[in-house]
C-alpha cells in the first residue's frame, strides 16, 4: 500500500501559541497486531502509543491523547474518538495528513477538529456503540481471519435476537464483566441490542451508555450458545440474574469486534461519518 505523503507544509507550521488548543479526532484501526488501545509502561505495541507518536511529530512537541473507550488486544476501531491539547498552529488538513504520514497502514486519522476546552473524549460521551461480526459458515475463512469471528455451528438468529431483548435497559451486568474489570459500578444501560443476518454474516449491534471490560464479548458468547441451541433462550435471564461471571459461559474471541461510534452533546458539533466496518456498508446504514 502506498504511503500518503504529508500535507503538513512549512507554511502550515506557524509559530506556536502560549495557550494550548484542544482538538478532537477520529481514529480508525485494525487491532490485530496491537496489545489493545492503552499505552503500557512496559512499552509494548499499542494503538495509543502509535497515535501519540504520530501526532506529536506533527505538533513538534510531546502530547498525550485521551480516548472515548479503551479496546482490548485484537479489537478494532472504526470511529474511536480522542482529544489532545497542543500549542502548535496547524490546519485541520495538516493534522490529518501529517499524522497519517507517520502512522502504520493499519491505523488512520479520519478527521481532526478544534473543540472547546470543556470537551473530554471519555467523560463527555453519552453513549458508545460496538458491532460484533460473526461469519457463520462450516469452513474457516481465508480472508478477514482477524476481521470476523468464525462459528461453524449453524446459528439461529431469531433465537439470538429474542434472547438479546432481555439485556436491553438498565441492569447489573456483573455476569458479563471480566473478573479483572475495574469499573466502579456493574450497572449499565443498553439502549439497543440487535442481532441481524446478512447472508453468512451475523452482526450483533449494541449501543449503551458505557461498557464493562469484556461485556460485549461475553454477551456474544451467551447469544451464540443460544443460537446453536446449546442453551435455551431463558438462559440469558438466568445469567443476568446470577450476577456471577462464572455463570456466563465462554468469552467470545476479540476477532470481529469493532468500536464503531461514540455520541456527544450537539454543542460539540462533531462529524458523523458512516458507521463501520466498511465491508458491512451495503447492508447497515445506521
Amino acid at each position: 500500500m502506498t504511503q500518503v505523503q504529508s500535507h503538513d507544509s512549512v507554511a502550515d507550521r506557524q509559530p506556536a501559541t502560549e495557550v494550548a488548543q484542544r482538538f478532537a479526532a477520529s481514529i480508525e484501526y485494525d487491532g490485530s497486531h496491537y496489545h489493545g488501545w492503552q499505552a503500557q509502561r512496559s512499552g509494548i505495541k499499542t494503538v495509543q502509543r502509535a497515535v501519540e507518536a504520530a501526532i506529536s511529530e506533527v505538533a513538534d512537541h510531546p502530547l498525550t491523547v485521551i480516548c472515548a473507550g479503551r479496546t482490548d488486544t485484537g479489537v478494532h476501531g472504526c470511529n474511536q474518538i480522542i482529544h489532545f491539547d497542543s500549542t502548535a498552529i496547524r490546519s485541520e488538513r495538516s493534522w490529518v495528513f501529517g499524522a497519517n504520514s507517520n502512522l502504520p497502514n493499519d491505523i488512520s486519522v479520519r478527521w481532526v477538529k478544534p473543540v472547546d476546552d470543556s470537551f473530554h473524549a471519555r467523560f463527555s460521551a453519552v453513549y458508545r456503540r460496538y458491532r460484533y461480526v460473526i461469519l457463520n459458515t462450516p469452513v474457516r475463512p481465508a480472508h478477514l481471519p482477524n476481521g470476523v469471528t468464525w462459528n461453524y455451528r449453524p446459528l439461529n438468529v431469531a433465537l439470538m435476537s429474542e434472547a438479546a431483548q432481555a439485556l436491553e435497559g438498565e441492569h447489573d451486568f456483573s455476569s458479563f464483566r471480566a473478573i479483572g474489570c475495574q469499573a466502579k459500578s456493574p450497572v449499565k444501560t443498553i439502549h439497543h441490542l440487535r442481532v441481524e443476518r446478512f447472508g453468512d454474516l451475523i452482526v450483533i449491534d449494541v449501543k449503551a451508555n458505557a461498557f464493562l471490560h469484556h461485556m460485549v464479548r461475553n454477551i456474544a458468547g451467551v447469544l451464540m450458545a443460544i443460537g446453536c441451541s446449546k442453551r435455551p433462550i431463558s438462559w440469558v435471564k438466568d445469567v443476568l440474574a446470577a450476577r456471577d461471571r462464572t455463570q456466563g459461559g465462554v468469552t467470545a474471541p476479540p476477532y470481529g469486534l469493532y468500536f464503531v461510534d461514540v455520541g456527544y452533546p450537539e454543542q460539540f458539533d462533531l462529524p458523523s461519518p458512516p458507521l463501520g466496518p466498511y465491508f458491512l456498508s451495503p447492508w447497515l446504514t445506521e
